[in-house]
């Protein structure tokens, strides 16, 4: 009985994972037409030539992405606490539909940690208004990943995966800023320095997070 349920219990955990492989397979290549298209197509916003204009555009840019992804986020909790039980948070009342929207919240707010810092730093080393698209196309792709993250998050776990670009992106932006200040340091040898050792911390934590057998 406890092997049956065993191999359940791994058949299912497969069944998600190729669910997840497969979302993010086609949400990666729509993310990145996305992104692309933004770049190429929209016009460079004036006036970008010092960095405090490109600094407070990225600012702009991170006021749009909050208040469509973390206030809605916000209003969609309050809204429900309001109409419910759960007005008393101390109550223990909690439908599905609002665990996943606190889900939502503290997983976004997990993600502005990384995109806000990353955005202001790629505006900063953005040159002109043509190199600043792609601070425009980095928040508009972020908030479009974050909303099918959202969206997905309630039709079912699973689903959530086809926001994954965003956190990728992200971590890409980030990667970016820190060997360019690598560079500014050390030269090559500063810019792949900071590469290499994320390289080595994330091999160390796909080791260290393997199921351990029974």
């Amino acid at each position: 009985m406890k092997k049956a349920l065993e191999s359940a219990g791994v058949s299912n955990i497969r069944q998600h994972q190729s669910t997840l492989i497969a979302e993010i397979a086609i949400a990666f290549p729509v993310t990145i037409a996305l992104w692309l298209g933004i770049y190429y197509f929209m016009p460079p916003p004036d006036g970008m030539e010092e960095p405090l204009a490109r600094l407070v555009f990225a600012l702009k840019c991170c006021c749009f992405a909050i208040l469509f992804c973390f206030l809605t986020g916000i209003e969609a909790v309050a809204h429900e606490r309001l109409r419910s039980p759960a007005i008393d948070p101390l109550s223990g009342y909690e439908t599905r539909r609002l665990t996943i929207n606190l889900r939502y919240l503290q997983h976004t707010l997990e993600q502005l940690v990384l995109f806000v810092p990353g955005l202001f730093a790629l505006a900063f080393y953005c040159d002109n208004g043509h190199s600043m698209r792609a601070v425009l196309a980095t928040t508009v792709v972020w908030i479009a990943t974050r909303f099918a993250f959202w969206i997905g998050y309630h039709y079912g776990s699973q689903h959530r995966a086809i926001g994954a670009p965003g956190m990728m992106q992200s971590m890409l932006v980030l990667l970016y800023v820190c060997a360019r200040i690598g560079y500014e340091i050390a030269g090559p040898a500063g810019a792949i320095a900071p590469l290499i050792a994320f390289g080595c911390v994330e091999a160390v934590l796909v080791r260290a997070t393997r199921p351990v057998s029974a």
